[in-house]
C-alpha cells in the first residue's frame, strides 16, 4: 500500500495546527504614492500583509520582489523583515517612525498622503509562541502569497480578512479575544492552500517530497508518547541510524532528538496551560518515563519548571 499521499497529508494537518497566537498588532493602512515602509525582522512572529485596494511591492534583501494587487494576501511565517513600497527600488521610512509604540493587543492607523495612486491595506504582526515553533514551520519559504483568486475561493478567509479590514470593526466586551482569534484563523486558513502549492512544488519545501523523513515527522507529530529511539525512527523512515539523521537535519533544520523534544514539550505546555490534567499525569502522557527526566528536560526547555508554567498560564488567563 502506497502511503506517501497519506503521510504527506497528515504532515501538513500537524503543520496546520495553529501556533497559538500570543498576541496581535494590526493597523490599516491609507497611502498614496510615493510612499516606502521598512519592517525590521520580528522573533516568534508571523507577518500578515492583505491588500485591499490599489497595488504594492515587498521587498527583501537578497531576494526577488514581490507585486501584490488588489485582493493578494501576503504571509511572513517567521516575521523576515522586508519594506513595502509603491516601487521596489524606492527606500523608506522605518515602520518604528510611522507607527511608534506597537504592542499586542491593540491596532494602528497609518496614513501617508502622496500624489500618485492609493493604496489600502490590512498589515498585522501575529505574535507566536516560540516554543510551538518547529524546525519544520521555521523551515517554510520567507514569504508565501495567495492571489485574490486563490483568497476568493476560500470563503472563510476572505470573509475573515474583509472584516479584520474593516475601517470600524465592531467593539464589545471580549473583543480583544476575538481579534486574536480571528488571525490565528485568517493564518491557519491561508497556510492551508499555501502548503497545498508547497506539496505540489517540493522544491519549495524539499521535506515533502522525502517519504522516509516525512513519515518520521507524522510519528513525532501524532505518536510523540512514545518511547522513540533515533534507531526506531529510523526503522519506521526506512533507514540507517546515520543516513536518517543527516537527512533529517539537513531537511528540517535540527536534529530528530530535538525535535521531537520540542513537541513532546510543546504538548506538555498545552496540558499544563489548557488542561485540569493533575502535573504528575503529564510526563507519561507526553512519553517520559521518569517524572524527573521529564522536569529535568521542561526547565532546560521553558527556563522554568512545570508548576511555575502551570503557575503564570493561570495567572494570565
Amino acid at each position: 500500500m502506497d502511503t506517501v499521499g497519506t503521510d504527506s497529508d497528515d504532515l501538513l494537518s500537524e503543520l496546520l495546527k495553529p501556533l497559538r497566537l500570543t498576541g496581535v498588532f494590526d493597523s490599516r493602512w491609507h497611502v498614496r504614492a510615493p510612499w516606502a515602509i521598512e519592517g525590521d525582522a520580528e522573533q516568534s512572529c508571523a507577518i500578515l500583509h492583505y491588500l485591499v485596494e490599489g497595488e504594492c511591492w515587498i521587498t527583501s534583501e537578497g531576494r526577488t520582489p514581490l507585486r501584490l494587487r488588489a485582493g493578494d494576501l501576503a504571509v511572513f511565517p517567521t516575521g523576515t523583515a522586508h519594506r513595502l513600497s509603491d516601487r521596489p527600488e524606492r527606500q523608506g521610512l522605518p515602520l518604528n517612525a510611522v507607527l511608534p509604540g506597537r504592542q499586542p493587543g491593540t491596532s494602528g492607523e497609518l496614513r501617508i498622503e502622496g500624489t500618485g495612486p492609493v493604496s489600502r491595506l490590512l498589515c498585522a504582526g501575529l505574535h507566536y509562541d516560540a516554543s510551538a515553533a518547529t524546525g519544520l514551520y521555521r523551515a517554510l519559504p520567507w514569504a508565501l502569497v495567495l492571489d485574490g483568486t486563490q483568497v476568493k475561493r476560500e470563503p472563510l478567509l476572505r470573509d475573515t480578512l474583509r472584516l479584520l479590514a474593516a475601517p470600524h470593526r465592531p467593539a464589545g466586551p471580549g473583543d480583544r479575544l476575538i481579534t486574536l482569534r480571528a488571525f490565528e484563523m485568517a493564518l491557519v486558513l491561508a497556510l492551508r492552500p499555501l502548503l497545498r502549492e508547497l506539496t505540489e512544488n517540493p522544491g519549495a519545501l524539499p521535506v515533502l517530497s522525502h517519504p522516509g523523513i516525512s513519515r518520521a515527522l507524522v510519528m513525532i507529530a501524532t505518536r510523540f508518547s512514545e518511547p522513540w529511539t533515533i534507531e526506531s525512527l529510523a526503522r519506521e523512515a526506512g533507514m540507517s541510524r546515520s543516513a536518517f539523521t543527516s537527512a533529517f537535519r539537513a531537511l528540517v533544520g535540527e536534529a530528530p532528538a530535538r525535535h521531537l523534544t520540542g513537541r513532546r514539550m510543546q504538548e506538555a505546555a498545552r496540558l499544563l496551560g489548557e488542561t485540569s490534567l493533575p502535573q504528575s499525569a503529564v510526563p507519561q502522557r507526553v512519553g517520559y518515563q521518569s517524572a524527573v527526566g521529564f522536569h529535568l528536560a521542561f526547565r532546560k526547555w521553558f527556563g522554568q519548571t512545570p508548576g511555575e508554567y502551570r503557575a503564570g498560564t493561570a495567572g494570565a488567563a
